[in-house]
């Protein structure tokens, strides 16, 4: 039993003596920590927290067609600095020259004396260790502050920390800031920069960080650390030009400050390829005009007489009249349904019958209208029983009903409304009124692809923005012409329409337009806005002002469109509003397009005509010559002295002696300076010289005793 109790008493003593108390210390502890000091500990985990995070990718390039930058990715840093990082001994040793570094290159507003106390002060508290030096700092300036003392040791034995991020920007500012978009948080990306984000976006990377701040959520890179590359996004090359965005943007602003607009659109077009070349969007704000959204694409309104080509290519490709045939437009007024058609064109008042060609250059509603309704009105034979559905079906061949696929988001659809459809609210006014462009909705560049379509002989190709897409210059996609549909209708009735355009510039309502230098074609178009009918009366919301068209006539080769919604003042007409800026855009593409300009050197080579050769010209003889040789001038040389004159004798040139004597005064009329001088000094006379030009006269007449004496050349 003593034996037993013994052992018992050893256990007791351990199990009380030992265990417990630990258990009771243990449990202490443990409350302690969770509890007590969590928070203490929590942060201190959180601050030491090392986990892989995202590294952006740099973001690829915008170009322009000849690879002009229109938005580009700029690299800035901000500087950080953890004080805590360095040793105590580096710390000492540096802190001086890094104080007069920071105060002489970075912050001036601190003496040197002062950073370096704001460094020591730093120093003390451990708790910082990301304290901002300088942000928005450029890649060169970062550079040159990782030489500074201290920085030069690096993020662990230094505490130099610089964060890279990209700022994007558009060295061309304000330049068809719409169309290239962005992408922002918090923000609708829009434009090429959204269509095209993932391509470029690139890839973003991984690389292991430590959070050093938790409440601002800041992190810092850890070297020596597994990490993966970003790979930085490719370039996309646009079909804009930068020369003719400028001449179209700023002949824009220009009519829709003049005529105090709520917005404008101007796009230009490359007929054959369907490239733009250039697309403006301008829109009121409190702060001026700006390009705050794309009407070109997004904003699908009334066209009015500018549909009116189409209307005409429906009743021409169905054989139902030729341009030649007689119409009564009953002096541009009549009625459909209990609802009145006006024309707004004065000619139409004083017309009773006219041709369905010029009843489309004065642009008459009455007449279109009513072609319209006749042969599309009713279901009967001559319509195959199919009334309105024929004329619906033949504006869907045109392609009128579809988007057109550009590569932008947004882009708002075209309504052609179904026949009879109670859905879209057909009712027996519709079809009148939808031949004059209403009751239907366009956007600019759907409507502007119709047109270079007739201007491309019926090719319907897709307007295209995009050209490639490049990776450090070498070419990773092409984005080729694509061709909708080989031919839209007949090769008949692309010639009509051709004529009918050409006929509304040239006798039509846009002829104030038509110009000289060259010859274009286009539709004006007038369209009311917001129109109501109530039991108050009519109201309307303003005008749509519009010209569309294409140049040169001839051999086309870019289509433009100008849009200018609800103009306040100086007119309202589209020949008044919109057109003056499409001839503006055509005139300075003449200006600065080469291939628009006919080569001078194309065909023959005219015939030399004797007023146009020089005449009576004096110099030396071999230096004539060469002048001519170089010119490729065709000369017969009959002069044997050393100075020669050129004569002109029908459409040849001859060169003749010109004897200037060796002791007398010589006859330097018609020679330039040079050769005067020559002639003139190697005889011993003295010059004066007044003038510039060929010689006119001398005060010594030839022939006179020379040595010694002095003359006076006068040159014009």
């Amino acid at each position: 039993m003593d034996v037993k109790n013994e052992v018992l008493y050893r256990v007791y003593f351990l199990l009380f003596g030992i265990v417990v108390p630990a258990a009771i210390i243990l449990f202490y502890r443990t409350f302690e920590i969770a509890v007590v000091q969590g928070q203490k500990w929590r942060d201190k985990g959180e601050s030491n927290y090392i986990k892989p995070r995202e590294v952006e990718a740099d973001r690829g390039n915008i170009l322009a067609m000849d690879g002009t930058l229109l938005a580009t990715s700029v690299p800035y840093f901000d500087i950080y600095f953890d004080p805590t990082a360095p040793s105590q001994e580096n710390y000492d040793k540096h802190v001086d020259s890094l104080a007069y570094c920071l105060a002489t290159y970075v912050d001036n507003t601190f003496t040197v004396g002062g950073f370096r106390d704001y460094l020591i002060e730093l120093r003390k508290d451990s708790t910082n260790k990301h304290v901002l030096i300088k942000s928005q700092v450029s890649y060169t300036e970062k550079k040159r502050m990782e030489q500074f003392p201290l920085f030069n040791l690096g993020q662990f034995k230094g505490g130099f920390i610089a964060r890279k991020r990209s700022e994007r920007k558009r060295p061309f500012g304000l330049l068809a800031r719409r169309t290239i978009g962005y992408v922002r948080e918090d923000f609708m990306p829009v434009g090429i920069e959204s269509y095209f984000d993932n391509v470029l976006g690139g890839q973003p990377g991984q690389q292991f960080m430590i959070r050093v701040d938790p409440k601002r959520d800041l992190w810092v890179p850890v070297e020596d650390l597994t990490s993966i590359e970003p790979k930085s996004g490719d370039d996309v090359i646009t079909t804009i030009d930068v020369n003719l965005q400028a001449i179209t943007e700023n002949a824009l602003l220009r009519a829709v400050q003049h005529h105090d607009a709520e917005w404008g659109v101007a796009v230009l077009m490359e007929t054959k390829t369907g490239a733009i070349r250039a697309i403006a969007n301008l829109g009121r704000t409190d702060e001026g005009w700006f390009e705050t959204y794309n009407y070109a694409i997004a904003s699908a309104t009334e066209p009015g007489s500018t549909f009116k080509l189409a209307s005409m290519m429906a009743l021409i490709e169905d054989g139902h009249v030729n341009l030649d045939d007689s119409l009564d437009i009953q002096q541009g007024k009549a009625d459909f349904y209990k609802e009145t058609m006006e024309d707004s064109n004065p000619f139409s008042a004083k017309m009773d019958t006219t041709t369905v060609k010029r009843a489309f250059e004065i642009s008459s509603n009455v007449g279109i209208a009513k072609l319209i309704q006749q042969y599309y009105g009713e279901k009967t034979k001559a319509n195959d029983n199919k009334g309105a559905a024929q004329f619906i079906e033949r504006l869907k061949s045109f392609n009128l009903h579809l988007p057109t696929g550009i590569e932008l988001d947004g882009e708002a659809n075209p309504l052609i409304k179904e026949a009879y459809s109670a859905e879209d609210q057909w009712s027996g006014t519709t079809l009148p009124w939808m031949a004059i462009g209403y009751e239907c909705r366009l956007t600019p560049l759907q409507l502007l692809t119709f047109f270079n379509t007739i201007a491309n002989d019926g090719q319907l190709v897709k307007p295209m923005l995009v050209s490639e897409i490049q990776r450090f210059g070498k070419t990773l996609e092409t984005f080729p012409t694509t061709v909708v549909k080989e031919r839209i209708a007949s090769k008949r009735t692309i010639e009509q329409a051709k004529e009918l355009l050409e006929a509304v510039v040239e006798n039509g309502t846009a002829y104030k337009l038509k110009t000289d230098r060259y010859r274009f074609a286009g539709k004006t178009g007038t369209a009311q806005v917001n129109y109501r009918r109530s039991t108050s009366g009519a109201h309307l919301g303003g005008y749509q002002a519009s010209f569309v068209g294409y140049f040169p006539a001839e051999a086309p080769q870019y289509s433009c469109i100008v849009v200018i919604n609800k103009p306040r003042q100086s007119g309202y007409y589209g020949a008044d509003v919109a057109g003056p800026v499409f001839r503006e855009i055509a005139d300075r593409c003449f200006d600065v397009v080469v291939n628009l300009q006919k080569p001078i050197n194309r065909g023959p080579r005219p015939m030399l005509v004797e007023n146009t050769l020089p005449s009576r010209d004096i110099g030396k003889r071999e230096d004539m010559k060469a002048i001519l040789e170089y010119l490729d001038m065709p000369y017969f040389d009959q002069s044997e002295t050393e100075m020669a004159m050129i004569n002109p004798h029908s459409d040849s040139l001859m060169m003749e002696n010109r004897n200037i004597g060796t002791d007398k005064v010589p006859n330097v009329i018609g020679m330039g300076l040079r050769d005067a001088l020559y002639a003139l000094e190697n005889r011993k006379l003295k010059v004066q010289v007044n003038g510039f030009g060929k010689v006119v006269s001398q005060s010594l007449p030839p022939g006179a005793t020379a040595k010694g004496r002095n003359i006076r050349i006068n040159l014009r």
